[in-house]
This record gives structure tokens, C-alpha cells and sequence, in this order.
């Protein structure tokens, strides 16, 4: 029996390696109103441009109207007011934004409006992992950034008793392939960073933009790195 090899030159590795990197990596900001009015993705953005990570795309059927102080960001978002977790993931709405989006990395920020409509913890977690599963049944190496959510003025326990649910679920749920990564945006956070008791004003933005922005960085860097052969 005859055994062949492929060989694949240096010079043409190097242009694949460089082909690979200039794919833009797709990044959806998924939330409610947190998501969809603030302008912590305006500095998140602004922020990872500055870091030098420019070749990525904010993704999503949403396209913000917000006024921020950055003059030039990416504006696309999933964010929808009012929006609870439980409802997304039981309606599907995900599945196409997802369909249509295609991203790579989702950074999620889900769960005070199911907390406004007195939904039971375990409840918001199961529709997490309904969402975490959609994500995945759309790209199986999702990279998945989920918060500990931000206080508000609805009911502060029930964001503990949130919050203090998904660190456990996450790493029932993570995998090496599709890993989550809990972002802990409530440490910290207080009532003085609220503009009306529920949405940032902009101290609040500019701290969950600076929360997010070490693990969002690692996770596109996973992104970006080319397959190993």
C-alpha cells in the first residue's frame, strides 16, 4: 500500500493563518433594555478599539439610537425593552436572531425583568439553559459571557438569589468547546450608578463596560486563534 502525505508550503500556511485572523469576529450583546438603551457597549466597543482588538462586529437585529460620548461605535445589539428571559427562550426568539446574526461570542446581561414580574429563580435558570442550548444548536464552539446581573429597585434578594444561582448552573452547563464565562457585573455596582433605579447612568455604563471587557477580550482571542492541526 502506497501512503501519501500532503505537504502545504510555509509561505501558504502563513497566508491561511493570516486569511483566518481577518474574519471579523461576530459578537451579540443580548439582553433587555440594560442592553438595548446603554451605553456601556458604546465604551465596551470604544474600549477594545483602543486595546487594539479591532477586527470584530457587534451583531444583532437591534440598532441603538442611544446618545453616547464615543463618536464612532457599533451600534448593533440584541437588547429588547421589557424583554424577560423566560420569554425569549420559550417563544424562541432567539433561534432566529441567532439564524440570523450568526455570531460567534454572546454576551449576555438577562433577568431583571423577569425579577420585576416576580419569576422564580430556578425558573430564569432554566430558561438560561434553554438559551444556552439554542446558542449552541447554532454554533457549537459559542464562546457564552453570561452577568450576574446589576441591582435594581425591584426586589435586591432576588437578584442575590439570581446571581448566586448562575456561577453553580454555569459550571454545570460549560464546556471546553462552548464555554461560559461568569461576568460579575453586581459586585461593586450600587444604587449611585442607577440613573432610575433600574438602567445605568454613566458611571454605571462606563463600570459594566470595564467589567466585561478582560473576559470578552479572552474569549475573542479564542475565537480568533486558528485551528490546530
Amino acid at each position: 500500500m502506497l501512503l501519501y502525505r500532503t505537504f502545504i508550503p510555509i509561505g501558504v500556511i502563513g497566508l491561511i493563518v493570516r486569511a483566518v485572523a481577518q474574519v471579523s469576529t461576530k459578537i451579540m450583546p443580548l439582553g433587555d433594555s440594560i442592553t438595548e438603551w446603554g451605553c456601556w457597549r458604546a465604551y465596551l466597543w470604544n474600549k477594545l478599539q483602543l486595546g487594539g482588538i479591532e477586527n470584530i462586529d457587534f451583531v444583532g437585529s437591534v440598532t441603538s439610537t442611544t446618545t453616547c460620548n464615543v463618536s464612532d461605535w457599533d451600534r448593533d445589539n440584541e437588547g429588547h425593552a421589557g424583554y424577560l428571559a423566560i420569554d425569549i427562550a420559550n417563544n424562541n426568539l432567539l433561534v432566529g436572531w441567532l439564524s440570523s446574526a450568526n455570531p460567534d461570542i454572546v454576551v449576555m446581561h438577562l433577568g431583571t425583568n423577569d425579577i420585576a414580574n416576580n419569576k422564580p429563580t430556578w425558573d430564569i435558570i432554566t430558561a438560561f439553559s434553554t438559551l444556552v442550548d439554542q446558542m449552541r444548536a447554532s454554533k457549537p464552539t459559542m464562546k457564552i459571557l453570561v452577568a450576574k446581573i446589576i441591582p435594581s429597585i425591584f426586589n435586591n434578594q432576588s437578584d442575590v438569589d439570581l446571581n448566586d444561582a448562575i456561577s453553580p448552573w454555569a459550571l454545570s452547563k460549560t464546556m471546553t468547546a462552548s464555554p461560559i464565562i461568569v461576568v460579575d457585573q453586581y459586585t461593586g455596582f450600587s444604587t449611585s450608578d442607577l440613573i432610575d433605579g433600574v438602567h445605568p447612568n454613566d458611571s454605571g455604563d462606563e463600570k459594566i463596560a470595564n467589567i466585561w471587557y478582560q473576559s470578552l477580550v479572552n474569549a475573542i482571542n479564542d475565537s480568533q486563534s486558528p485551528a490546530k492541526v
